[in-house]
């Protein structure tokens, strides 16, 4: 395997800005012990969760989001209101394999993201297991 242009690591600390929350429409793909963890935070039973956070995209579910592309769980001056049990998809924002394939892509991530570049050094050993474990 071919030595990553990040060898020598990445710094990334989330500042909670909610630009990767926000926007465009898109997918937060959610599996079976995340919506478990997440229906516990919210103290609500998987019936529940799943019908009123979750929608069913192919073989796959996905979080809801609201009519303007935002996370349902985004709220603006608060920031991630289900942080601690966030889906994997979230916790390895920013190292997504379209955000470290090259060293551009990074640098387009850090112009939408505040916290990309700056704050917690991560390894390259690191980041490759983030960008392997949000592959779905």
């Amino acid at each position: 395997m071919a030595t990553p242009w990040y060898s020598e690591g990445l710094q990334f600390s989330c500042t909670q800005c909610g630009n990767c929350c926000t926007g465009a429409p898109g997918y937060v793909w959610v599996e079976a012990g995340e919506i478990e963890a997440l229906a516990d935070q919210l103290g609500v039973s998987l019936t529940e969760f799943q019908a009123m956070y979750t929608r069913q995209v192919g073989k796959h579910r996905s979080l809801r989001e609201r009519s303007n592309g935002d996370c349902v769980f985004f709220e603006r001056g608060k920031g991630c209101t289900v942080y601690e049990a966030r889906p994997t998809q979230c916790r390895t924002w920013p190292f997504w394999e379209s955000t470290v394939e090259t060293r551009e892509d990074w640098k387009r991530t850090q112009e939408g993201c505040p916290g990309a570049g700056h704050g917690q050094f991560f390894t390259a050993e690191e980041i490759t297991q983030r960008v392997r474990a949000r592959r779905v």
